[in-house]
């Protein structure tokens, strides 16, 4: 009997871990967000470029197929952070001031970030690496908002290189060691690889290693300017000249076979600014197929970044209790940085640091497939985001997940982790109710309906989803009406047939925007 008990103790103890089981001791959480990657643009979404660590991420986690973004860098990250609606944070656009406090261009006093309540409520050391982008003012930085250990840059874009001016309108490109200023001039230094070795230094530098840490890490890659290294960009070049029209059917044929978009949705067609492939000139395929090698390079090293942190956490022994997070900001964008007059040109080497380029309508156009339209839009092409999460032993892995949740989500699922409650007031400031809800029911295997209800307002865009139902709208344009159950391309506009519906959604959304502070973008726009 007792050599019985002793065989069955062993068992128990040399078990692996129950799939749903609570922790028992609070998780590492690393949020990985990259900037500008469209729905398509990693291999197990659809791509062809390879993304091995973020693919491993899936395979050994969960993949989540209708998460969306709030549609562009600033209102997306302040969404993230805060578990707010980006207005209810006070990013309802940019880091300009746009006259009232949803578009304070700042995160406000009502808002507390994950990092603040994690470090607060449960202990953790809280890391941040990358872009920041939710406020220039003191009180809105890294440093200021929970983060022991912070390497930021706070503006959109930079060099990949270095930290010379981007801009020539007077705006310069801050980044920020902690709480003092920083000039980023070691031009040997890839600014993908330099987010990723803060990130990790600072995990070596963790003096308390019992206690839980949450990390932030924002890579400012694949946004522009496309520039990458020259090893990486040689592993593409060439590989984009069969065009985007092929490559947009692979991509959607691929998300097909693996359950990443339903057979009932269909392939958007080509957006009506990008010419047919087959109607370039040699010369014209060979620059299109080295600026989409150039971006594909930029995902290519942000993935052996991440792979490179995973390692980290192993060597570190944290890897089997840490939740990793990735996600995107936003869709790819049909930004024209050639075009843009605030932007300081460069016609060098594309790719290099002597070069300012984008990869434009045609290429974003295949990042987001099979949605259109793009990064500042409300349509599936824009607030579209693969969200992968791998926690051993708490999510099963190789799991698919097509339920509707945000980046509003990501707070409340950290709090919950953390076992920390959303507190009414914060260092004596009255915070906003949280927007989100949290995930690990999901992560559990768990009846999850997802959020019923979303909303976006950008600019003027604007869009409410509501079950199978999504009314979206350009600026100054009408209203569209999708089933996104059967069409979430969102090809079959149902406004004019149903019109009752239309109307309710629209008095819905004009309720939420009334909450939130929403303000006409046209009486705005030039603040």
């Amino acid at each position: 009997m007792i050599k019985y008990i002793g065989y069955l103790l062993v068992a128990i103890f040399c078990a692996g871990p129950v799939f749903g089981q609570a922790p028992k001791q609070k998780p590492n959480i690393v949020v990985i967000l990259a900037d500008d990657m469209g729905f398509s643009d990693i291999g197990c979404f659809g791509s062809e470029i390879s993304t091995p660590n973020i693919d491993r991420l899936a395979r050994e986690g969960l993949k989540m197929t209708q998460f969306y973004n709030a549609g562009r860098c600033c209102p997306s990250r302040a969404a993230l952070l805060t578990g707010l609606y980006p207005h209810q944070a006070g990013v309802g656009d940019m880091v300009k001031y746009k006259g009232s406090p949803a578009y304070q261009g700042y995160l406000n006093e009502h808002s507390a970030t994950i990092a603040e309540l994690l470090k607060d409520e449960a202990g953790y050391n809280t890391i941040v690496s990358g872009k920041w982008h939710v406020g220039l003012q003191q009180s809105a930085l890294a440093y200021n908002r929970g983060f022991d250990k912070s390497f930021t840059m706070l503006n959109n874009g930079s060099s990949y290189f270095n930290s010379a001016p981007l801009y020539n309108d007077g705006s310069k490109i801050t980044f920020m060691l902690n709480d003092k200023a920083i000039s980023r001039s070691d031009t040997s230094k890839y600014l993908t690889q330099a987010i990723t070795d803060f990130a990790i230094k600072s995990l070596n530098e963790i003096k308390d290693q019992q206690k839980p840490f949450f990390m932030y890490v924002a890579y400012n890659a694949p946004h522009w300017p496309i520039q990458a290294l020259p090893q990486d960009i040689a592993k593409f070049k060439g590989q984009y000249l069969k065009g985007w029209d092929v490559l947009r059917k692979q991509r959607y044929k691929k998300q097909l076979a693996t359950g990443i978009v339903k057979k009932q949705w269909q392939l958007s067609v080509r957006d009506k600014r990008a010419p047919a492939w087959d109607s370039l000139s040699p010369d014209e395929k060979d620059k299109w197929d080295t600026r989409m090698a150039i971006y594909a390079a930029m995902v290519y090293r942000m993935d052996a970044c991440i792979g490179e942190i995973m390692s980290k956490l192993k060597q570190l022994g944290k890897d089997k209790n840490t939740i990793v997070l990735f996600a995107s900001d936003n869709g790819g964008s049909a930004d024209e940085v050639k075009s843009l007059a605030t932007v300081i040109q460069k016609n060098g080497s594309p790719g290099s640091v002597n070069s300012i380029d984008s990869y434009e309508i045609p290429w974003a156009n295949l990042s987001n497939t099979p949605f259109k339209l793009f990064k500042r839009n409300t349509h599936e092409g824009g607030i579209a985001t693969p969200l992968i999460a791998r926690y051993p032993g708490h999510i099963k892995a190789g799991t698919t997940n097509s339920n509707t949740f945000h980046l509003i989500d990501l707070m409340p699922t950290c709090l919950e982790l953390a076992g920390v409650t959303y507190p009414a007031l914060f260092k004596n400031r009255r915070l906003t109710t949280l927007a989100g809800t949290s995930l690990i029911n999901v992560f559990k295997g768990k009846a999850a309906s997802g959020n019923e209800t979303l909303f976006w307002e950008h600019e003027g865009s604007r869009a409410i989803r509501k079950g199978r139902w999504k009314l979206v709208a350009e600026p100054k344009q009408p209203w569209e009406l999708y089933d996104l159950e059967a069409d979430r391309s969102e090809t079959k506009d149902l406004a004019t047939k149903y019109r009752a519906k239309v109307i309710k959604l629209e008095k819905e959304y004009l309720a939420w925007a009334n909450k939130v502070g929403v303000v006409d973008w046209e009486t705005i726009k030039n603040l």
